[in-house]
């Protein structure tokens, strides 16, 4: 269980996506080349301007993470078609405290993306790749277990793992909008 105290002063500490990027200019250039080729379909930015719940989200990330700059323009463009999404980003190695405390396979993984609601209870936790991308690095039958930031991700790839992305922000959505609680405290 993670403590609502915690992601909310979490999310308190963390930066807008445009802050991140910038925060690294190095590496800057290989999100912005993933950016300008995400592109949320008429039906996504639907799916997801249509939310009702707020969610709060968190993303333990790295600049220097070829998976981070091939998910982040995502979450951020997911995030970007809902003023109900507050997406904030947070540095990884900066907040070790986190960063253990959600673990994957043993191992601190960047991105995780934590899900919570209105009040910073959890509602879910992807990281650091979606299915989609975990098949396809499968499928190239890679050596390395983190390609180098600005590494080409192939269209279909990018496409799918967008999905995955959105897929992963409606059940997070679908978890609050559907609470016992929250129904009762917003009357629906």
């Amino acid at each position: 269980m993670i403590d609502p105290a915690l992601l909310r002063s979490k999310h308190a500490a963390g930066v807008a996506y445009g802050d991140y990027v910038r925060s690294s200019p190095q590496h800057e250039p290989a999100w912005r080349a993933v950016e300008s080729r995400v592109e949320l379909s008429p039906a996504q930015h639907t799916l997801i301007d249509g939310f009702i719940r707020r969610i709060n989200v968190i993303c333990l990330s790295g600049m220097w993470c070829g998976d981070c700059s091939a998910q982040g323009p995502m979450l951020a463009a997911i995030a970007g078609a809902s003023s109900l999404v507050d997406l904030r980003w947070l540095d990884r190695d900066a907040h070790a405290d986190l960063a253990e405390a959600v673990r994957i396979c043993g191992g601190l993984r960047v991105p995780t993306v934590l899900f919570a609601n209105e009040d910073f209870e959890f509602l879910s936790l992807l990281g650091d790749r979606t299915l989609s991308r975990y098949r396809a690095i499968a499928a190239r039958q890679l050596g390395a277990s983190c390609p180098l930031p600005g590494a080409r991700v192939a269209d279909d790839e990018l496409s799918a793992t967008l999905q995955d992305w959105v897929d992963e922000f409606e059940r997070a959505h679908l978890i609050a909008r559907l609470s016992p609680r929250l129904r009762t405290k917003h009357g629906d």
